[in-house]
């Protein structure tokens, strides 16, 4: 009987390690999250460098593999800010729907996109998978829906005339950049765990 791969979630977010629980349920691992208080600094200047520094950082610690990703929303009127700071924009999510609202006041040209990158590394300090997702849209006048979390009412996807907060979560899964990524981490993922 093969003993089951442990996969660390880099993060100490519940619902995000809840929702790669959900995401990974298909695979023979047991995943984790990252050990208590751990915190990694994030001094990449893109996502696909944050969730490295994570997943690098992650496995060195634990001795496992590592699962981070990084994401957030990039303005093309505001030459793509918040982006990497958007967790750190303002300090809660009225307050960041806020300052992009103002941001944007009179603005003409609202179009955006989310990016969700995923990095798995293994503790020798290989990284293992890089992938992006991406999912375009439009930031909207005011904010719409109430399920999700973060700028999900003022965002629009593309083609959908809805905001991510007027989605169910299957719906939000199927049109999000973080399913997006992980439908282009899944075939690798499954092809380490054969080799490994």
């Amino acid at each position: 009987m093969n003993k089951q791969r442990v996969l660390v979630i880099a993060s100490g977010n519940q619902g995000k390690i809840r929702e790669f629980q959900g995401l990974l349920s298909r695979f023979s691992l047991v995943v984790q999250p990252q050990p208590d208080g751990m915190e990694v600094e994030e001094t990449g200047i893109t996502f696909a460098e944050n969730a490295r520094i994570k997943a690098l950082a992650v496995a060195a610690c634990t001795g496992a593999w590592a699962l981070a990703d990084d994401s957030g929303l990039s303005i093309d009127a505001l030459e793509g800010a918040p982006g990497v700071h958007s967790a750190r924009y303002a300090p809660t999510d009225p307050e960041r729907i806020g300052k992009v609202l103002d941001a944007l006041d009179g603005e003409p040209q609202r179009r955006a996109h989310f990016s969700a990158a995923l990095c798995i590394a293994a503790p020798d300090g290989t990284v293992l998978v890089e992938v992006e997702g991406r999912c375009n849209g439009l930031i909207t006048q005011t904010p719409r829906g109430d399920e999700g979390f973060g700028y999900d009412p003022i965002f629009e996807v593309e083609g959908t005339g809805r905001t991510f907060a007027e989605m169910t979560l299957a719906e939000k899964k199927s049109h999000g950049h973080r399913g997006r990524a992980f439908r282009l981490l899944e075939p690798q993922l499954e092809s380490l765990l054969q080799s490994t």
